[in-house]
C-alpha cells in the first residue's frame, strides 16, 4: 500500500487515527442477508462484528471463509507492520476484507469499521433502514503502543456490572486493550473470595461517605458492594470477546483498612477498625507477618483462577510506615529479616507476592513506589503515577514502565476553570493537554510499555460521572497510546475529528462532558457537588 494518505481534513472522524488511511471510489452497503466469511479464530472477530450489525437492525450471517456469499471476510496470515495487532481493512463496492496476524488484529480493525459506520448504527435499536452505507477505503494500521489502557476505581464508590462492560465496550472502540480495575482500598473491598467471607461480608461496606471536602459532613448513607465470582468471569468474558485484558488490582501492603475492618489481627495493633468513610491515605497497614503473607496469597489464589490475564496488579503505593516504626514486633521481624529499617518491610512484602503470582506464569504490576526501599526485580512493571521521571528512572533500573502521570492521565481532575465544573479530586486537566501529550521515554534497559488514563472515583459516585470525567479526555488519550508521533495532530483531533466522534458517544449513551462545557444537569450546582 502507498504510504500517501488522505489529508487530515478530508478524512473520517476516526480516533484514534490510522496509519495509512485512502480513499476508494464507491461504497459497500451491509444489510439483511450479509455474510460474514471467517474460520478458526478469525470467528470471534466475525461474531463480533454480526452482534455491532445486529444492534443497528442488520441480521448478517457468519460462513466460512470460502463460502461465495460472504462479502465480507476476516482472515488471519501475516502480521501487518510486524504487530500482533497491526490489520489491513479494504473496503470497495463489492465488499470488505480484513487481514491481521492474529484475532486481536481483527478485534481492532472491527472496531474501526464500527467507526466508519453512520453514528446512529452505534444506538442499540435502528433507528433507519435501507441498510448501512461505508465509504470506500484502504486502511492499514497498527499501534504504538503494547499497552493502552483506562483504569477504573470500583473501591471507593462501587459500579454495576452493566457500567463495567460498558466502559470495556467503549474502551474496545477506541482500541485500547486493557482494562485495569482497582478492586480493594480502605473505603471497600470488592472481590468475593471465599476462604476469607468477612472480606465481602463486612469489608464490602462502608456506614457512610463524607460529603464534598473532610469538612462537609457525612451522608448517613450506607454505600458497598462487591463482585461475584460469576461476575467477575462475565467481565472477564466480555472483555476477552473484545481483545480487550482486565487487570486486577488488589493494593497492598496499604489501603487495607477495609481488610483490618474484618480482619483485625492482620495489622499491628489487633484493634478494630472501620471501613473508611473518609477520603486520603490511612496510616492502617498490613502487619509483616506470615500470616498476613498468607492472607494476601488467598486472595491472589483467587484473582489468579478468575483473571486468566498476563498481569497482576499489586499496587504497593501510599504505604504509611507509621505503625510500623511504632512497633517492636515490625522493628524485630526487620532485623530478623536483615533488613535496614522498618521502610524497607514494603519491598520485602511484595517480594514476598512477587515470588508467589511469578511462580504461577504471571506478571507483577506495581504503582511506581515499589522501584524504592529495595526495590522489586526488574520484571516488574512499573506504573509511573507521580511524574514522568519516575517512568525515566524505573526504566534505566530495568523496569518496564507504564506512563500514567498524575499531571496528565488522572482524569478525576478539573476539565476546566469553569465555576459550573462539578466537583473533582482537584488539578486541572484540559482535553487539549491530553491530545498534546507525548510520554517521555527512557534509556532503557526498561522499555516504555505503554500509556494508561486513570479514573478515581472518590469524586465520582456513578457510571454517569464517571463518563463525564472520562470522556472525550479518554479518547484523547487514545490517540496518543495508538497513533505514531509523526502522525497526530492535536488541533485536528480536537477542532474536528472529536467533535464529530461526540456523535458516536451520543449514541452509545455516554454522558459526556461537551466541549464547551458542562450540560445543566452535569453542573456541580449549589449542593453536594459543587465546585470546591
Amino acid at each position: 500500500m502507498s504510504p500517501a494518505t488522505l489529508p487530515l481534513s478530508t478524512m473520517p472522524s476516526l480516533i484514534p487515527l490510522p496509519l495509512v488511511h485512502e480513499a476508494r471510489p464507491g461504497a459497500f452497503t451491509v444489510d439483511d442477508g450479509t455474510a460474514i466469511g471467517a474460520d478458526g479464530d478469525a470467528r470471534r472477530a466475525a461474531w463480533l462484528l454480526h452482534d455491532v450489525l445486529a444492534g443497528a437492525g442488520v441480521r448478517a450471517l457468519v460462513v466460512p471463509a470460502d463460502d461465495p456469499a460472504a462479502s465480507i471476510v476476516l482472515r488471519i496470515g501475516d502480521l501487518v507492520r510486524d504487530s500482533a495487532e497491526g490489520y489491513r481493512l479494504t473496503v470497495t463496492p463489492q465488499g470488505i476484507t480484513v487481514d491481521g496476524g492474529t484475532a486481536e488484529a481483527l478485534a481492532r480493525a472491527v472496531q474501526t469499521l464500527r467507526q466508519l459506520l453512520p453514528p446512529a448504527a452505534l444506538r442499540r435499536a435502528p433507528v433507519g433502514s435501507g441498510g448501512l452505507r461505508i465509504d470506500g477505503a484502504d486502511i492499514e494500521d497498527a499501534p504504538r503502543f503494547e499497552w493502552r489502557g483506562v483504569h477504573l476505581d470500583v473501591a471507593r464508590h462501587f459500579q454495576p456490572v452493566s457500567f463495567v462492560l460498558k466502559l470495556i465496550d467503549l474502551a474496545a472502540l477506541h482500541r485500547l486493550n486493557v482494562v485495569h480495575l482497582h478492586l480493594t482500598d480502605d473505603q471497600g473491598w470488592r472481590v468475593e473470595v471465599p476462604s476469607r467471607p468477612r472480606l465481602t461480608e463486612v469489608g464490602a461496606w462502608r456506614a457512610e461517605t463524607v460529603v464534598g471536602r473532610k469538612d462537609g459532613g457525612y451522608d448517613g448513607t450506607p454505600h458497598g458492594g462487591f463482585y461475584s465470582l460469576d461476575d467477575l468471569r462475565e467481565i472477564v468474558a466480555y472483555a476477552r470477546q473484545r481483545a480487550i485484558t482486565v487487570v486486577p488490582e488488589i493494593d497492598l501492603p496499604g489501603h487495607v483498612q477495609a481488610v483490618l475492618a474484618a480482619y483485625p489481627e492482620l495489622g499491628n495493633t489487633g484493634r478494630p477498625v472501620e471501613v473508611r468513610r473518609t477520603w486520603g491515605i490511612s496510616e492502617n497497614v498490613l502487619a509483616p507477618t506470615e500470616e498476613a503473607l498468607a492472607f494476601a496469597r488467598d486472595v491472589l489464589d483467587t484473582v489468579l483462577d478468575v483473571f486468566p490475564g498476563p498481569w497482576v496488579h499489586l499496587g504497593g503505593d501510599e504505604v504509611p510506615r507509621t505503625e510500623w516504626r511504632a512497633s517492636p514486633a515490625a522493628a524485630a521481624r526487620a532485623a530478623e529479616l536483615g533488613l535496614g529499617s522498618v521502610d524497607e518491610l514494603q519491598s520485602w512484602f511484595l517480594r514476598r507476592l512477587h515470588e508467589y503470582v511469578t511462580s504461577r506464569g504471571r506478571r507483577v504490576v506495581g504503582w511506581d513506589e515499589v522501584a524504592e526501599d529495595g526495590g522489586m526485580p526488574a520484571d516488574t512493571v512499573v506504573m509511573a503515577w507521580r511524574g514522568s521521571d519516575h517512568g525515566v528512572k524505573a526504566m534505566a533500573a530495568g523496569h518496564d514502565v507504564v506512563m500514567c502521570p498524575e499531571d496528565t492521565t488522572y482524569f478525576d481532575h478539573y476539565q476546566a476553570g469553569d465555576p459550573d465544573e462539578p466537583l473533582a479530586i482537584g488539578g486541572l486537566t484540559t482535553v487539549e493537554d491530553v491530545a498534546a501529550w507525548e510520554p517521555a521515554g527512557g534509556d532503557g534497559p526498561g522499555r516504555l510499555l505503554g500509556v494508561q488514563g486513570q479514573l478515581w472515583t472518590e469524586y465520582l459516585p456513578t457510571p454517569a460521572a464517571v463518563e463525564y470525567a472520562a470522556f472525550p479526555r479518554l479518547s484523547a488519550l487514545a490517540e496518543v497510546a495508538w497513533t505514531a508521533p509523526e502522525r497526530r495532530d492535536a488541533a485536528d483531533l480536537v477542532e474536528r475529528r472529536l467533535p464529530a466522534h461526540l456523535e458516536r458517544l451520543a449514541a452509545l449513551d455516554v454522558d459526556y462532558r461537551p466541549l464547551d462545557g458542562p450540560r445543566p444537569w452535569q453542573r456541580g450546582g449549589s449542593g453536594r457537588r459543587q465546585r470546591a
